[in-house]
């Protein structure tokens, strides 16, 4: 290697190991130490010396969570250890019980026990070779699992080098629960919702969902995390406890739940468990029990285990928190796309701790399917600060009094007219000035992944739009420091706070700015691949929807609804005002260095590559100037064709589309 290569080689490895320190200390440490701006301009550094120099691009790299390509299925794997099930237990009695049965077994010896959090999410074991991560599984039937590899990859708490002294470990497996935090589950069901798909039933489906998608890059749009409780297998080291094995996993940079406790007595064990029974709303994701093991690892393996249960340990499960009440009444809530939401009003109910007035319905098929009726007898559950929802209906306490509920033709708020599109499950109002649309587009646009615009919170948009101030996003630019001023609970402190803050946000990136238009379907990822495909909103505004879909990760019904949101005269209107206002609609390209042969020139990609990936030879296309498509249409103008080549190759045979093998595109 000459000079200049290993100077750009050490370079890209002192990059690296920034990344992962500062994945670390965000991720898993929960203390940042920088800004999101410093740590993207990292990676933006990384990715651009790695799409120069593939040669140096590695498995480990951070660049490469989200390289794989999408499955057509998991291939499946056996465990190095089998995932064994835990017995269950509902009482402190039956816990009393455990501890007297590991006595009889292991007379005369002292039993401390470790108590953890029972995270509800799915489990799964990491394996690493070298400090290296080389494979990650689902607990399938606990002897064999699927491969979901690429898709945990996408996890930044999931190391993929390890620190110290696992960098020196020939093999260890590591198991752990994916999990989905309260406050994002609602989110993605709230979006779900809102485009008319099917929601989660809880955070651990939501959780097990999205490890099981076939595209990594959609199991990298969902907000994942891990918590690693065991070290199930290891070579190079010898441990003597179960406490012991979670610090060294701690050191290594794996994450560790904090709350787990080394415990002297049974006793300590049940006081524990009473705690966060009673504590379990207070984290931000869910748990339906406590795990109890031995912590001596020689006490386990002297113990044993069944053939489907460890003896040395138990699962303390929690009560359901579920309750039954009446549905006084059902009403319609208006999203910010227009989605009418069915909700129960409930006769007030004690659970969990709070009292219960409100539960979703979702949408009408779910109404039909749970055969819901207004006075009903119903029962309910509660899932954090998650919104109740209702399980089944208590048909033997129907008095034949009940009501059918129908949607109504007309939205609640407006009066405009409703439609349900085909296919969907939401019922959407017509009125894009719906004051109820309104809202929660402003919600939506100054939210934090969008304009980021601070201060302005749920009750001044109420304020702002009943007021009339306010009508659309574009309007918030215009408003000044006395009308803010004017407004309930707000001084000239605070208003002048928000205009700042307001002109702060007109400098966002490109991406922010599509992101926060909320055009339906387009999330953050959508918004970041639109921004790099066109250079200001002009240009996207006239993309045609078949243009659109030819772009790589866009298919049609995004780009149906992108091409739909730029024809609305509104939101020509709102655009306009936004320009006016001075917010930033275009991205200065950075030029790449040297000719652009392919300029002009759109590529799809079939078939496995042998010198390189995909994403390496995307990476080497879009720097040559061309583009990627994930479909092949009249508007491509090369397929490359590695082996085993899908239905892309015979369709580019039928449109006579060049057709490259990997050595004629080299």
């Amino acid at each position: 290697m000459n000079e200049h290569l290993l100077r750009i080689s050490e370079k890209i490895e002192n990059l690296r190991q920034q990344i992962r320190y500062h994945d670390r200390k965000y991720y898993v440490d929960d203390s940042p130490e920088i800004s999101d701006y410093e740590y993207d301009q990292l990676i933006k550094e990384l990715e651009a010396l790695e799409a120069q120099y593939p040669e140096f691009i590695t498995p480990d790299s951070p660049t490469q969570r989200v390289g794989g390509q999408p499955a057509e299925e998991f291939a499946t794997v056996e465990h190095r250890v089998a995932m064994l099930s835990l017995d269950n237990t509902y009482s402190q009695d039956e816990l009393l019980d455990f501890d007297n049965r590991i006595r009889k077994l292991i007379p005369e010896q002292n039993i401390e026990y470790i108590a953890e959090l029972k995270v509800d999410g799915l489990g799964v074991a990491l394996i690493y070779e070298n400090g290296k991560f080389v494979r990650g599984a689902t607990r399938g039937d606990g002897e064999q699992g699927e491969d979901v590899t690429s898709n945990l990859k996408t996890i930044k708490s999931i190391p993929l080098t390890l620190e110290g002294i696992g960098l020196n470990l020939p093999m260890l497996e590591v198991r752990g629960e994916v999990y989905m935090r309260k406050r994002a589950f609602q989110d993605l069901n709230r979006q779900r919702e809102e485009d008319g798909e099917t929601v989660f039933a809880n955070p651990r489906n939501a959780a097990a969902g999205s490890v099981r998608l076939l595209d990594p890059k959609l199991t990298a749009s969902r907000p994942l995390d891990i918590f690693n409780y065991m070290l199930s297998y290891v070579e190079g080291i010898s441990l003597k406890s179960h406490w012991e094995s979670l610090q060294i996993m701690k050191e290594m940079g794996f994450k560790i739940n904090p709350h787990t406790c080394r415990l002297s007595s049974i006793e300590k064990v049940m006081e524990y468990c009473k705690k966060w029974e009673g504590k379990r709303d207070e984290l931000n994701y869910e748990i339906d029990g406590v795990v109890v093991k031995v912590n001596s690892l020689a006490q386990q393996i002297e113990l044993g285990s069944t053939t489907k249960s460890p003896r040395w340990a138990i699962s303390y499960k929690f009560h359901a928190r579920q309750a039954i009440t009446r549905i006084d009444d059902i009403i319609i809530q208006v999203g910010r796309t227009g989605t009418l939401t069915p909700v129960a009003v409930l006769a007030p109910t004690p659970l969990s701790g709070i009292t219960i007035t409100r539960a979703t319905l979702h949408n009408e098929d779910e109404i039909r399917r749970k055969d819901i009726k207004i006075g009903d007898t119903v029962i309910i559950e509660r899932a954090g600060d998650v919104i109740p929802a209702v399980v089944s209906v208590i048909k033997e306490k129907r008095t034949g009094q009940e009501k059918d509920f129908n949607m109504p033709d007309k939205c609640p708020v407006c009066q405009a007219e409703v439609y349900r599109p085909e296919g969907e499950a939401a019922t959407r109002c017509t009125n894009s000035s719906c004051p109820a649309q309104i809202k929660e587009h402003l919600h939506h646009f100054a939210s934090r992944n969008a304009m980021n615009i601070d201060g302005l919170g749920p009750s001044l948009i109420d304020q702002l739009v009943d007021k009339g101030l306010v009508k659309n996003a574009a309007d918030l630019y215009f408003l000044n420091v006395d009308q803010v001023a004017a407004l309930e609970r707000m001084g000239e402190k605070s208003a002048q706070n928000l205009i700042n803050a307001l002109e702060g946000s007109k400098s966002n990136s490109l991406a922010r700015l599509i992101f926060a238009l909320g055009i339906r379907h387009v999330g953050i990822r959508a918004a970041e691949i639109l921004a790099d495909q066109y250079s200001s909103i002009n240009t996207l505004a006239e993309a045609k929807a078949e243009e659109l879909q030819d772009i790589y990760e866009v298919g049609p019904k995004v780009a149906e609804s992108i091409y739909h949101f730029f024809q609305q005269e509104e939101n020509k209107m709102m655009l306009e005002r936004l320009r006016e206002a001075g917010v930033k609609m275009q991205e200065e390209k950075t030029q790449e260095s040297g000719e652009q042969p392919l300029a002009g020139k759109t590529f799809v990609l079939t078939g496995a590559l042998q010198t390189m990936t995909r994403d390496q030879a995307s990476e080497l296309i879009k720097k040559a100037g061309g583009k990627i498509s994930s479909s092949v249409s009249k508007n491509t103008d090369y397929v490359v064709v590695g082996e085993s080549p899908g239905s892309k190759y015979e369709k580019a045979k039928k449109l006579e589309i060049t057709i490259l093998t990997e050595d004629e595109f080299i």
